[in-house]
């Protein structure tokens, strides 16, 4: 037969919480203890799921900027005023 470790733990919570609790616990006619140790075994898996408070205070990691080399940067636009203000100049002559 397994022993069971009983220690002792204050948990606090918020007063409309804790008469939830102690309904439920009225309902079911067991403890608040048995109620909350179901209510963990029901829940750790969503709350695994949670982020740490590191987690959300840490910045996310971004990429490092790389920058492109030069056969592969775009080529500059050809000026299209410039090109047809020279057309034009030489149709006149």
């Amino acid at each position: 037969m397994a022993t069971t470790d009983h220690r002792k733990q204050s948990l606090y919570f918020p007063e409309d919480m804790l008469e939830e609790i102690q309904r439920e616990a009225t309902r079911q006619d067991r403890s608040l203890s048995w109620i909350v140790q179901q209510a963990w075994k029901v829940a750790r898996g969503d709350i695994r799921k949670m982020p740490s408070v590191n987690d959300v205070l840490s910045p996310p990691l971004r990429p490092a900027v790389v920058p492109m080399a030069p056969s592969v940067a775009t080529p500059a636009p050809v000026p299209v005023v410039a090109a047809a203000a020279a057309s034009s100049s030489d149709e006149s002559k």
